[in-house]
């Protein structure tokens, strides 16, 4: 469901007006879907169903909702547009619900509507997104899997070295293993969506990829070795390159392939601001590593046209067709 005082909740109700959202559940509260149903103009059935197999009984143009339990019983008046701890603890319950189904094999896939960090952190989660709630809740009691944000549309794929955090701390949070770590990922990961070898281009972390060492030596001493530690497992990786044009150099524009399949970004924006740039609407944001697919949007709760029925579902249904690829791949 995502943040109930988001978006999420009216995308996901465009999804369901048409086939794109056939055998799917929406795991989160019958009443904020009903209310999103009357935000995106009505004449949508919404039902609760007791297990996710009844996602398949419904008719056409009908939500199948699996109610979380335990969400606040004051959902409801969470004001729409507005960070609210009701809607952050809603939001937390229903990805561990979720990925208890995942676990327990009775979904194939995870796709998330947007949260709201602030919300998150105000109902007192103690993760910063959901990447890392994701990571800790996959196997319990055992030490989390290594994961790997990427952003990815039909033109460029990002995975990212660090995510959430300050950009002074993830300066320092790379590190050698950590890039050859995210290295890894990104190629075991690739085999899923039909790409058993792809080509890495990682970026550097400084302007010009340092410049010998002229404008920092994180190239020298990190990037560079563990790139070539990568290519000793024969992992065709390549760099580092200048981050201001190695994006340009593995898009793919109009069915012509660039000089990468993916490449490998040091910091959240470097990686991620090249994506939403060719637009938000064709994102889609994958958890490597998981023992589950995840997907969801590119894109935030969009508080400011939240209630409006304006939000744009484009995004969630990319999202949705990765899940399905990745489950197939």
């Amino acid at each position: 469901m995502g943040d109930a005082c988001g978006i999420g909740p009216e995308i996901i109700a465009k999804l369901f007006r048409g086939a794109q959202g056939a055998g799917c559940v929406m795991l989160g509260d019958v009443g904020v879907m009903r209310r999103a149903a009357a935000f995106t103009g009505g004449m949508l059935a919404v039902a609760r169903v007791e297990h996710t197999a009844q996602a398949f009984d419904v008719p056409p143009n009908c939500v199948p909702v699996l109610q979380v339990e335990g969400l606040p019983g004051d959902l409801l008046a969470a004001p729409v547009g507005r960070v609210d701890a009701r809607a952050g603890a809603a939001a937390a319950a229903c990805i561990a619900r979720a990925v208890e189904l995942a676990r327990a094999g009775e979904i194939s896939a995870i796709v998330t509507a947007p949260i709201h960090k602030e919300a998150l952190a105000a109902a007192g989660v103690g993760y910063p997104g959901h990447t890392e709630m994701l990571q800790a809740l996959a196997a319990p009691g055992t030490e989390p899997p290594p994961v790997r944000m990427m952003l990815a549309n039909d033109e460029l794929r990002t995975v990212l070295v660090t995510i959430h955090m300050s950009l002074r701390r993830a300066i320092d949070a790379v590190t050698f293993d950590a890039v050859l770590e995210t290295i890894r990922i990104a190629h075991r990961s690739a085999a899923r969506w039909g790409m058993p070898a792809p080509r890495i281009g990682v970026a550097g972390l400084n302007p010009h990829a340092g410049e010998g060492g002229l404008f920092g030596d994180e190239e020298l001493r990190i990037i560079g070795p563990a790139i070539a530690a990568a290519r000793a497992d024969g992992i065709d990786a390549s760099g580092p390159f200048a981050p201001d044009t190695v994006f340009m150099r593995a898009r793919d524009v109009a069915g012509h392939p660039g000089e990468f399949d993916i490449v490998v970004a040091m910091t959240h924006d470097h990686g991620l601001i090249p994506v939403k740039y060719l637009g938000v609407e064709h994102g889609v944001n994958v958890t490597l590593g998981l023992p589950f697919v995840r997907t969801s949007p590119d894109h935030g709760t969009a508080f400011d046209i939240a209630g409006t029925g304006r939000a744009d579902a484009s995004s969630l249904a990319a999202a949705l067709r990765m899940a399905r690829r990745l489950i197939s791949g």
